[in-house]
């Protein structure tokens, strides 16, 4: 039988082919991504309603990524309630749209500090200063546990991250329920549309350059029914995660 014939070498064969090319090493990292094992929702009939399950409050010391370079200190913005019946509305300018209108500000230097609030419509919203104890941030569990709407959220999300020296041509790796929306220092750097599963680098970013010194870092991630949760990393040109950089969260 002609090799090429066989799915399975076929497959490989165009991703070699792929990778090989200008742009490949984003077109491979956009593939499925990396299907890392994710913790287990709140067991039915939990009412216990804590953010220390899952989470553990900001301290004032900075921290590193974990060992894959995954960045698991946020800012984090209780849920604007949002109307979201299905999640395949996520279209590139429904979301554009959406987090321009509902944005908690425009500023997007902008650091908020724990315990602060904004208004984002009419909704008074607080900002939480929290560690994820998993790779990825499960905004399930933060509204849970804040006894907050779980579906048909947006989240507002900022970290800031401090390089020893530049990075050029590294690239933002994301993944996420359902929608989301990442800039870097005030620029898009991300877009993920449409209706997702969260998986590890499912969508990477152009080559972007990380000043020495502070780096803002925001995000938006919206969803209707089901999960909302995200996992963000940076990669270097041979796609290995960077991790030579330390997160604060002002």
């Amino acid at each position: 039988m002609n090799g090429l014939r066989n799915p399975w070498l076929l497959g490989v064969t165009l991703v070699a082919l792929s990778a090989c090319q200008p742009g490949g090493f984003t077109a491979f990292a956009q593939g499925p991504g990396q299907r890392l094992p994710l913790p287990p929702i709140p067991i039915k009939g939990d009412t216990t309603h804590t953010l220390s399950r899952h989470f553990i409050p900001a301290s004032a010391a900075q921290k590193t990524p974990d060992a894959r370079g995954f960045i698991q200190r946020w800012l984090m913005l209780e849920p604007v309630k949002k109307d979201i019946a299905r999640n395949n509305i996520f279209t590139d300018n429904y979301l554009r749209t959406t987090f321009s209108a509902d944005n908690f500000s425009s500023d997007y230097a902008t650091v908020p500090r724990s315990g602060e609030t904004v208004k984002v419509g009419t909704q008074e919203l607080r900002w939480y200063a929290l560690d994820s104890k998993a790779f990825n941030v499960n905004l399930y569990h933060f509204t849970y546990a804040l006894n907050k709407p779980k579906y048909g959220i947006l989240v507002w999300l900022v970290t800031v991250i401090d390089c020893p020296e530049e990075m050029q041509n590294v690239r933002m790796a994301a993944g996420c329920n359902s929608g989301s929306m990442w800039w870097l220092n005030g620029q898009e750097a991300l877009l993920l549309s449409g209706d997702r599963d969260m998986i590890a680098d499912n969508g990477t970013s152009a080559r972007l350059t990380l000043k020495k010194g502070r780096n803002i870092i925001r995000g938006a991630v919206i969803n209707g029914p089901g999960m909302a949760n995200f996992c963000v990393r940076f990669l270097d040109e041979k796609g290995t995660p960077v991790k030579n950089f330390r997160i604060g969260s002002e």
